[in-house]
């Protein structure tokens, strides 16, 4: 699934056409049905932004676009022009430059859905303060691995980055929020802030513990494990030995 960094990647890469009147088709049956290209062509986008895991594009007249792109979705910015393979989802076309959606399940006319989410973890600077009092209102007997997942708290975290900031911050996915201070809550939220940072500003980190069960933990050497967790039962990756308390 895009995480929040590929997200403000996506935003970033749209710029070019902030400012553009717009050609908005739908050229798939699937964006077509969404009814957005009559309401959107022919308007100025005025901006694009990130926030969590959705793309908020603002057109003239208060007109909001969201895209979530859920696991498979994808954008595209290339040359007005240059040829593209498949029938996307979404075209928006401007003077230099068209944006290309493909298997975007979330598109709709609508920021009702982004007041109920956190502050985002790619804000800078990120508003710890604000994700750990809000964390903190959670059931103290949910496991901070599945807590890092709700975008109620923390806007922008997936599953990978949930990993691998609870490795460098030596927490265990496992651990219930009751049972962790303050401290360790916001080291495990600035291991994620500065890692998903990273990965936006210069390319990906290496990878500790992500979809790396059965290899040694590169900090002390015992074997990675997995295991579903939460309701959505996503797989969590962690060293069992020097990410304490364990399950």
């Amino acid at each position: 699934m895009p995480e929040g960094d590929s997200l403000h990647r996506a935003a970033r890469a749209l710029q070019p056409l902030v400012g553009d009147r717009l050609a908005v088709e739908t050229p798939h049956p699937r964006g077509a049905a969404t009814g957005i290209a009559p309401k959107l062509d022919g308007k100025r986008l005025e901006k694009v932004e990130a926030v969590g895991k959705n793309l908020l594009l603002s057109f003239e007249g208060g007109l909001v676009l969201r895209s979530h792109l859920r696991m498979n979705g994808r954008w595209r910015v290339q040359p007005v022009g240059e040829s593209r393979v498949g029938r996307p989802w979404l075209v928006l076309r401007g003077e230099r430059y068209e944006a290309l959606q493909w298997n975007g399940p979330v598109l709709e006319l609508t920021a009702r859905a982004i007041r109920r989410l956190g502050p985002d973890i790619l804000e800078r600077p990120p508003r710890l303060d604000a994700m750990l009092a809000s964390l903190r209102r959670d059931d103290g007997a949910r496991a901070i691995g599945d807590a890092l997942l709700d975008q109620r708290h923390v806007a922008g975290i997936g599953n990978l980055w949930k990993a691998e900031a609870l490795w460098h911050a030596q927490v265990s996915p496992w651990a219930r929020l009751r049972d962790l201070p303050d401290e360790d809550v916001l080291r495990v939220l600035d291991q994620s802030a500065r890692l998903m940072r990273a990965a936006l500003d210069g390319g990906r980190p290496l990878r500790r513990v992500y979809r790396r069960a059965g290899r040694p933990c590169p900090r002390c050497g015992t074997p990675i494990e997995s295991r579903g967790q939460g309701d959505d039962n996503r797989t969590a990756y962690w060293c069992p030995a020097c990410q304490q308390p364990g399950p």
